[in-house]
């Protein structure tokens, strides 16, 4: 209970509360609440008990109303404010294509399953305020029902043109709106069929009336080179353009690093250094040093310090926030930091004095981190290395360039060495490998695809990944002990049905892994893969495995890293490209420099619970925006070859649908009412489609040969046919 008088810092005639009041009264209250001796109180019954003056009751009003406007408290009939029911949430409606929806809370790991006759006709992106059904349960998920649409979340919507006669639709591209968008003739701006276009809701519909709307911009047409990433970017509203005062900021970044701005840094200059990338990577903001001395190594990840130019605050700071990440689109990047900072004074090009933040770690030769210093440093890359060509270094490859990289071959070697210890060390403790096959798209100069492999995972690009995760582990681990505010990245352990589905699932292949009482430890996953490996269902099963897992998230509690099978983690070792990267350095460079005072550190605690929520709803957009692209780019490099037959493997199911995988990771169905020797249904206890006469059976992991019958980017889907194999 509040046992203080209710104090306002503002006296009388001085106005509104500021928001950091506001945010402090309302939690105030809210904490009055849920005392478990409050009852309900009209206003002039809580103005006593609160001990409110006269002349600050408007503020106390005022506060009230925001608590009602959150639906975080609610009002009875008879003017009584209490506490809102524990079974009423506010939350948003994310809706399917089915009908039915879920709803997400904040703060709530599990979502709410709606069924459509529950749903109040509820759009998707709607604020809405649901009552749960504590008894009733779909599968691992609550049940709730919608009882009140609080706000609107969507406005506007990209999609596809369908012309009819005397009217049109607009057949949403985002999949969680379940209708199509009616448009009447003279409002759809001249579109015709298969126009990309943006159409403005007018009325969201109902049960018995389609969502209407008006067009009130053409993008292109579905067929346009170059027009599926200009949709996605508008649909997922992706910021392309940076704003006037973040370019007018630019003009005060150097161009390079000035001599005042290298004193009082740990100088590198003279130790051998090198970026390994992708051969097309522009934004480079990891470089490596690496020695060895009496059976120690010394490593040294050192990353742009970006926060250097990219001030708390600032414009570029602002903007950076409101990006999250940059996100990378088949051949188009766009970039969470301007080009003068992601690809100039910031990216570490080989040749250039550059200013990073530096972890320098001795690791024993099992791999085990001795002791590690983090400080501000400057270094100049030797030279900017590529994947492939570190990789046929170190596997003696005839078309090696021993001849231009041979004084840096003793380093490349050390790398290697120290890599297999890491990974080693990371595996016996349990961390999970996933190495599921990942498309690369090649385009030519019209972003047309002309080409689809699998990206290359080799020695060199392990031994990266191996050296970031050792510097994310090592920074989390000590910033947890110093116990400062910081922003973590997270991962919780599966969810018991999953897991318990998967368990099921995987028998029928023979393979079996503990499933207890207790929380499955990653170890058993990791048994999981290594049995897997180099059967013709290890692509299925490690991508079933994968949806097994929870959605890593960013954090202000330090919970563990399940699938690294590691107590701490955080993501540092990419500031020009992350913002919670960017986020941890600046503390990090405060506390280096005596600066985190107090007044900092609360600044932090009020600070990063938000910062780390928007990153983790940053992150999935831009991940969504890529799978988009991706998927669209598929069917367009599909669509030139109708007609043709590859040999593919099943890789999944529905109750119509034979989902079958090709060598280029390129994911298709086949339709059952195309299989015309029998009636097929799918037999879920057998993971297969059985055909009801024959009993001819389509089992998960089969190798079958199929032929592209139709490529359709407005349903997103590419049509096979199965055909027999030649003998």
């Amino acid at each position: 209970m509040i046992e203080a008088p209710f104090l306002f810092s503002k006296k009388r005639g001085e106005g509104s509360m500021d928001e950091k009041e506001l945010e402090e009264k309302k939690q105030m209250i809210l904490d009055f609440f849920q005392d478990k001796s409050f009852k309900p109180m009209k206003f002039k019954e809580l103005c006593y008990v609160l001990d409110v003056k006269p002349e600050d009751r408007e503020r106390l009003m005022e506060v009230l109303n925001a608590l009602l406007n959150e639906y975080k408290i609610t009002k009875t009939k008879n003017g009584k404010y209490m506490k809102m029911p524990e079974n009423m949430l506010t939350g948003t409606f994310v809706g399917n294509k089915r009908g039915f929806g879920f709803v997400t809370v904040e703060g709530m790991d599990e979502d709410f399953f709606v069924h459509e006759k529950d749903s109040m006709n509820a759009f998707h992106g709607d604020k809405v305020l649901i009552r749960v059904d504590r008894g009733r349960t779909n599968g691992p998920r609550k049940e709730a029902e919608v009882v009140k649409i609080i706000g609107r979340g969507i406005q506007n919507v990209i999609g596809t043109y369908e012309k009819g006669d005397g009217f049109g639709f607009v057949i949403p591209d985002d999949r969680k709106i379940a209708k199509d968008i009616f448009v009447p003739m003279h409002d759809a701006m001249g579109a015709v069929d298969g126009s990309k276009v943006v159409v403005e809701i007018t009325d969201y519909g109902d049960s018995k009336k389609s969502p209407s709307g008006v067009i009130s911009e053409i993008l292109g047409h579905i067929n346009d080179p170059g027009s599926d990433i200009i949709t996605v970017v508008r649909s997922h509203d992706l910021p392309v353009d940076f704003p006037d005062d973040v370019m007018d900021f630019l003009l005060s970044v150097p161009d390079e690093v000035l001599e005042e701005e290298k004193k009082e840094r740990r100088d590198f200059r003279m130790l051998d250094t090198v970026t390994i990338d992708g051969e097309d990577a522009k934004d480079l903001d990891d470089a490596i040093t690496l020695t060895y001395e009496d059976g120690i190594y010394h490593l040294g990840v050192h990353i742009a310090d970006v926060t250097h130019y990219v001030r708390e605050k600032s414009p570029l700071d602002k903007e950076a926030l409101k990006r999250g990440t940059s996100v990378y689109l088949v051949d188009k990047v766009i970039p969470m930091l301007p080009h003068k900072l992601s690809n100039g004074i910031c990216s570490l090009n080989a040749g250039c004095d550059r200013l990073t933040l530096s972890c320098l770690m001795d690791i024993d030769e099992s791999g085990k981190v001795i002791s590690h210093e983090i400080c501000e440093g400057v270094i100049c890359v030797n030279e900017r290395m590529n994947y492939t060509d570190v990789n046929k270094m170190l596997t003696n490859a005839e078309d090696a360039p021993y001849d231009r990289y041979r004084t840096l071959l003793p380093m490349f070697e050390r790398m290697l060495s120290l890599s297999q210890l890491i990974r080693e060390r990371r595996k016996k403790r349990g961390s999970i490998d996933f190495d599921i096959p990942e498309a690369k798209i090649i385009v030519d100069k019209n972003h047309k695809p002309v080409d689809i492999t699998e990206h290359e995972r080799n020695a060199a690009t392990k031994i990266i990944e191996d050296f970031m995760l050792m510097a994310n582990e090592t920074i989390a681990e000590d910033y947890f002990w110093q116990e400062i505010p910081f922003e973590y990245r997270t991962h919780d352990t599966p969810n018991e049905e999953k897991v318990e589905a998967l368990a099921y699932f995987i028998r029928n292949f023979g393979l079996y892994f503990k499933v207890g009482r207790e929380k499955i430890h990653p170890k058993e996953f990791q048994k999981l893969l290594d049995k897997i490996e180099g059967q013709p269902y290890e692509a299925m099963i490690s991508k079933m495995t994968l949806r097994t897992m929870q959605q890593a998230r960013y954090s202000t509690e330090c919970t563990g890293h399940f699938g690294l099978a590691c107590k701490y983690y955080c993501h540092f070792t990419s500031p020009i490209r992350r913002y919670p990267d960017l986020q941890i350095h600046r503390i990090i460079k405060e506390n280096l420099h005596g600066e985190l005072t107090e007044e900092r550190r609360k600044h932090y605690r009020r600070l990063l619970p938000k910062v780390a929520e928007d990153n983790s709803i940053k992150e999935r957009r831009a991940e969504e925006a890529e799978r988009d692209v991706v998927k669209l780019k598929e069917i367009e490099y599909m669509s030139e070859h109708i007609g043709e037959e590859f040999d593919g493997i099943i890789s999944g199911f529905t109750a119509s649908n034979i989902f079958v995988e090709l060598p280029n990771t390129v994911e298709g169905a086949v339709n059952v009412s195309n299989i015309t020797d029998d009636n097929y249904f799918y037999h879920e206890a057998e993971y297969a489609m059985i055909g009801e006469r024959t009993g001819r059976k389509f089992s998960l992991g089969d190798n079958v040969r199929i032929q592209v019958l139709k490529c359709d980017k407005v349903s997103r889907m590419i049509d096979f046919i199965f055909v027999e194999k030649e003998e």
